[in-house]
């Protein structure tokens, strides 16, 4: 699962972190902006099997980016504004239950 925000350096590498422990799991995270820590490339949308977007503004950019790249690949909005800090206990506690329908734990 692949998390995306604007510039990967507060909410989506937050996620990569929380979830990042689950043996279950291949997580990694990527932002939609040129100044990005990491930026989205065709290479993590084709890998990811889903793509968890922070903001609706997101869903639409990597809709129009990677339109051919997306190839039936669920892109999920969790509605989180950009109000956090990375590993704030608040944002951590909403992706764990926005999350929690998605990836329950095994």
């Amino acid at each position: 699962m692949l998390f995306v925000c604007s510039r990967n350096r507060l909410r989506s590498p937050t996620a990569e972190a929380v979830f990042a422990h689950r043996a279950d799991l291949e997580v990694a995270s990527a932002g939609t902006n040129h100044d990005s820590e990491t930026l989205l490339t065709q290479d993590l949308v084709e890998w990811a099997d889903v793509l968890f977007v922070m903001e609706k503004s997101h869903r639409t950019k990597v809709q129009r980016r990677f339109r051919t790249a997306l190839k039936g690949r669920r892109v999920v909005c969790l509605d989180i504004p950009d109000n956090y800090q990375f590993m704030d206990p608040e944002l951590v506690r909403i992706l764990e239950a926005k999350l929690a329908r998605h990836c329950p734990e095994t």
